[in-house]
């Protein structure tokens, strides 16, 4: 009997799912209540203790039973001090979480009746939460290669796979990016091409003793003196060769392709201060790729009290 080795399909999450799992923002506060709050209680910080609160229906908060001190599960969050209804961000968490190559400001205020400058504070917001720094190292071993290559966003030069001229890099962004077949990915905005800065991202973000596979760009000759850390193999790209028995970087050139035709298609422009967190939202739906969930969960348990969302997020336009 032959054994089905496929991957499980991500569990459909339609509008109807999402209309009936949150009709109204009382649903969506008390989902965001047990989701902070796992424990039958919440931590009083006046009690100094775990008590049981109720809800306070005038406003969004939970208050004490023992002394009446109210906690808000909004507070600390990308919802801080938001006069934004709840359903209206978490409907934009899923209108963001359904499609595959990001959704823009502007398909965000049309959906949701906002204003473009709330929609694009939401679209901010909702993209903060998408870092996978708590993600584990890429690699291990020869049976989990990495590959390893860079992309130069901001227009490109013909020849030399791309790669810009020396005058012409200020005017591009470098993006090193690093992938473990059939595994995670980590793109990340770079100063330059150095061998430092490649050996430096290496060791940040790939275990020691992986394979790591490149093309034949001199700033990943650092690697070939670090042997003894990892196992460098090459392909020779400007000889026309892409494939000689496992090594090859097609699985990270495939993931180029989708982060190029997803901000060419849906977002036009993306200013350099703002890529990293593009990648991030990219890298973050590759890396649930194999995922049983909906998308729209995963998002959703992004969701954390964190000191830096507290401060106000100036608004600035974003191209569309």
């Amino acid at each position: 009997m032959a054994h089905n080795n496929r991957k499980p399909n991500m569990l459909p999450y339609t509008l109807k799912d999402f209309q009936r799992q949150f009709p109204d923002d009382a649903t969506c506060l008390e989902w965001l209540r047990n989701y902070l709050y796992p424990t039958e209680g919440i931590y009083c910080e006046t009690c100094e203790a775990t008590t049981k609160h109720h809800r306070i229906k005038s406003r969004p908060s939970y208050s004490c039973d023992h002394c009446g001190h109210h906690v808000h599960p909004t507070a600390g969050t990308i919802f801080h001090k938001s006069p934004t209804p709840l359903t209206t961000w978490f409907y934009a968490i899923y209108l963001m979480a359904q499609t595959r190559c990001g959704i823009s400001a502007k398909q965000i205020q049309r959906e949701t009746g906002v204003t473009y400058k709330t929609a694009w504070r939401m679209f901010r917001q909702i993209r903060s939460m998408l870092d996978d720094e708590k993600m584990p190292p890429l690699g291990g071993g020869r049976k989990r290669p990495v590959e390893m290559d860079e992309m130069y966003y901001g227009g490109v030069r013909k020849g030399q796979g791309g790669r810009p001229m020396a005058g012409d890099m200020g005017k591009k962004v470098t993006v090193i990016g690093m992938v473990k077949r059939k595994g995670s990915v980590r793109a990340v905005v770079a100063q330059d091409v150095q061998g430092s800065t490649m050996l430096g991202l290496v060791k940040e973000h790939v275990l020691p003793k992986s394979t790591v596979f490149t093309d034949e760009f001199k700033g990943y000759n650092s690697l070939d003196r670090h042997l003894n850390q990892y196992d460098h193999r090459r392909i020779n790209h400007s000889e026309k060769v892409y494939v000689v028995g496992d090594v090859h970087t097609n699985t990270i050139d495939g993931f180029w392709a989708l982060v190029k035709t997803g901000i060419r298609g849906v977002y036009h422009q993306v200013g350099r201060h703002y890529l990293q967190t593009y990648l991030n939202e990219y890298s973050f739906r590759y890396n649930r790729r194999f995922d049983r969930a909906p998308m729209f969960h995963s998002f959703l348990h992004q969701i954390e009290k964190r000191d830096a969302v507290v401060r106000q997020i100036p608004v600035e336009v974003e191209p569309f």
